[in-house]
């Protein structure tokens, strides 16, 4: 990690080192600190102890991410029959990532390394997992889809660094991962491969393609790839039908509602039967298979808070008898062993992380696995409030306030914005770390919805997911909308996010002046004409260059749509405090322009700070780095707020 050397850096350093060492020394306590101390910043930022849960197909076994030694994630699983623990870790900085079951009590894992790629997978029965083998399979892997038919194999995605194309391949578990079925690759003329889709009874159905920015949809027809009519900029693939050959997709605007969730016949894209069609929101989820035939029986997703729909009585009374079981929380049931007798079930709140039961429906019983997180306590945690506001176009769209205690219009907080990382994605009602963070802190956190946030895609037009400044824009009018309540200070307002979200603070800090006194920014973009003038080779190594060139235009013939939407080429318009951070291992160009940001405002005369992480990308992911980054954070806010 490198700090510039600023005026105070190395007392914050001496105090940050051993501010640091105290909060390790408490890793390893699980009960909540006592009411009268402050929440510790670890707290909000240490692994989670339970995470992926999956339970087997016989309803015996659950297994689950867990935290290991030395900020790596291992692998346990319990016996519910004889409540036996086991468990794998992995060496070096590595992580188990994912997982899968296979027959009986046999698993298969993957590491990645860094907390980036996954690379090795392994193989292990639990009770034995000590001894598993890695399987040899020459590069690495990420897992498809399990064929609950033959369970002895497993439907891998074979790719190594510096190819193009993937290589989807059925494997042994058995065998050291010998190749039982090798597919065709899916290629294009100078493309990538992005992914492929399984049937439901596990064999491999659909694979997706980006070629000069456009996505495609292919089919497998015997030992070659045939291409789908799809237009996938205007539907959305969640996978495939009940059906061969069916696909299931969000439908395409009609400019009047939600688009419906629909199966589609993929060879010629004629839509079939509505699964689902909500009256305000689009589907953004994941949908639900019964275990005995595998067709889709329910469909979980958000709408202003979370919502689940069940399409058969049988599910829906399930439903109804586990949330008897969790009165207060919001329960999901996760997954169920192929006799559905035994849940493995979720339940938590805005207040309450998640925790992990299980539910025998023959017996009439239920236990509990794992808290996810027993160190927070709920009763200091705040609740989480969903408010309306309108866009300038005159759109309503929906954004979540949690206030600090204390908070009321006779005594406003001050209020940090936090835009969603992921430009089409969306900020969801729940429990959220960095939120209980900043409101024990003391700040109000507002976490808007915006233009091209996935729910709301049906309110306007597809090239608005591209409009940049227009969600910002969206950004500034939430902000607004709850200092005309009179919750917040008005003039003590910051702007926070990563990545994209980070690229939208920054954008705030220069396009609304005035609003946001402070901003900070994590692994962001800050000019995407320059990206894409200076990094032409990436075109034939990162799907999202060509992505953003395809949507965006050629920024040397449209100059003026990228400089407007460029907050590094309007840093003098920023008089706004300053927070940049990056990981060593982001993009060159991400690293570049951050720091050409920095120096532009610093010059301008506006305070800036800025963190570099080594072993880092896309966010700041190691414990340690996650500790000092919110310290520092919290004292920057302090000191501009």
């Amino acid at each position: 990690m490198t700090i510039p050397p600023r005026a105070g850096v190395l007392v914050f350093l001496a105090m940050s080192s051993a501010a640091l060492a105290s909060e390790f020394a408490d890793l390893k306590r699980e009960a909540p600190v006592p009411a009268t101390e402050p929440i510790p910043v670890i707290d909000f930022v240490r692994p989670v102890l339970y995470q992926q849960p999956q339970i087997n197909y016989t309803g015996t076994q659950i297994g689950a991410i867990v935290p290991g030694d030395d900020d790596h994630e291992s692998l346990v699983t319990y016996n519910r029959l004889t409540q036996k623990l086991d468990g794998m870790s992995a060496r070096g900085d590595r992580d188990i990532s994912s997982f899968a079951w296979l027959d009986g009590d046999r698993l298969i894992c993957i590491m990645s390394e860094k907390k980036i790629v996954g690379r090795v997978i392994l193989s292990g029965e639990a009770g034995k997992l000590v001894t598993s083998t890695p399987l040899r399979i020459g590069s690495s892997a990420s897992i498809i889809a399990i064929p609950p038919g033959d369970r002895t194999s497993m439907l891998m995605n074979l790719f190594g660094f510096g190819l193009r194309y993937d290589h989807p391949a059925t494997l042994n578990a058995r065998d050291f991962g010998h190749v039982l079925v090798r597919y065709p690759e899916l290629k294009t003329d100078h493309g990538f491969n992005t992914g492929f889709v399984a049937d439901k009874k596990g064999a491999l159905a659909f694979g997706f393609t980006a070629e000069d920015g456009v996505f495609a949809l292919s089919q497998l027809a015997g030992e070659s790839w045939v291409k789908c009519p799809e237009d996938l900029d205007q539907v959305s693939v969640f996978g495939c039908g009940d059906e061969p050959g069916q696909i299931v997709v969000l439908g395409p605007r009609d400019g009047t509602g939600p688009r419906p969730l629909e199966f589609m016949d993929a060879t010629s894209g004629k839509p079939g039967e509505v699964i689902l069609q909500d009256k305000s929101y689009d589907f953004d989820g994941w949908l639900f298979r019964d275990p005995a035939t595998h067709d889709i029986v329910g469909a979980i997703y958000d709408r202003a808070g979370p919502h689940v729909v069940w399409f058969t009585e049988a599910y829906r009374h399930v439903q109804k008898l586990v949330d008897a079981l969790f009165p207060g929380q919001i329960v999901r049931i996760l997954g169920m062993d192929d006799a559905g007798k035994t849940l493995l079930i979720m339940s938590g709140s805005d207040r309450q992380p998640p925790i992990y039961s299980w539910v025998d429906l023959e017996k009439h019983t239920s236990g509990l696995i794992k808290n996810s997180e027993p160190w927070i306590d709920p009763a200091r945690m705040q609740p989480m409030g969903v408010i309306k506001y309108q866009t300038s176009d005159g759109k309503t769209l929906d954004a979540y306030i949690t206030l600090p205690a204390g908070a009321s219009k006779k005594n406003p907080p001050p209020l940090v914005v936090i835009p969603h990382a992921v430009r089409d994605g969306r900020a969801r009602w729940g429990f959220d770390s960095d939120a209980q963070f900043l409101a024990s802190r003391g700040y109000a956190v507002l976490q808007p919805n915006y233009r091209g946030s996935a729910g709301y895609t049906w309110m306007f037009p597809e090239t608005d997911n591209w409009e940049f400044r227009k969600m910002g824009d969206d950004v500034a009018q939430a902000t607004k909308a709850v200092i005309a309540k009179g919750l917040v200070d008005p003039k003590r307002v910051a702007i926070m996010g990563q990545e994209f979200g980070g690229y939208l603070a920054v954008a705030g800090a220069a396009y609304q002046p005035g609003l946001y006194k402070c901003a900070v920014s994590i692994s962001a973009f800050y000019d995407w004409g320059r990206y894409i003038r200076e990094n032409k080779y990436e075109q034939f190594t990162d799907i999202t260059y060509s992505r953003y060139l395809y949507k965006l235009g050629d920024p040397n013939k449209n100059a003026e749509r990228y400089d407007s939407m460029s907050p590094l080429l309007a840093a003098d318009q920023i008089h706004s405090a300053l927070f940049l951070a990056w990981g060593e291992f982001d993009a060159p160009e991400v690293i570049g322009q951050s720091k050409s940001l920095g120096s532009k405002v610093e010059k301008n005369g506006n305070t800036v700070e800025t963190l570099s992480f080594i072993d880092e990308a896309n966010g700041v992911r190691h414990l340690a780095h996650r500790v000092e980054l919110y310290q520092h954070l919290e004292a920057f806010l302090a000191k501009n707020l």
